[in-house]
């Protein structure tokens, strides 16, 4: 088990950009595989991105294509999502997720609690 912490998050004008950090506790981050995920209200929670164990491989929602990057430092236990050309809706309650295998049907078992990102128009 993992314990995953969102930060970053906040209120930011359509264009522009936001980067939302989740740190990990433990010493074997590099073994999950992570993503990211997101819940607008009165919406299902949907993937965003995903990052393989190394990096290498990257997973992305057809709606963020080219404008987010998921990246991962594992030195520092940190998975990355770099948000830019920000649109209102982008705006939701983003959430990292830690799992054996990267991608959007993969089954991601840990949970962080999520931050608010708000994108005025």
């Amino acid at each position: 088990q993992v314990q995953l912490v969102e930060s970053g998050g906040g209120l930011v004008q359509a264009g522009g950009s936001l980067r939302l950090s989740c740190a990990a506790s433990g010493r074997t981050f590099s073994t999950y595989a992570m993503g990211w995920f997101r819940q607008a209200p009165g919406k299902e929670r949907e993937f965003v991105a995903g990052i393989s164990r190394s990096g290498v491989s990257t997973y992305y929602a057809d709606s963020v294509k080219g404008r987010f990057t998921i990246s991962r430092n594992n030195a520092k236990n940190t998975v990355y999502l770099q948000m830019n050309s920000l649109k209102p809706e982008d705006t939701a309650v983003y959430y990292c997720a830690a799992g054996g295998v990267a991608g959007p049907k993969a089954d991601y078992g840990d949970w962080g609690q999520g931050t608010q990102v708000t994108v005025s128009s």
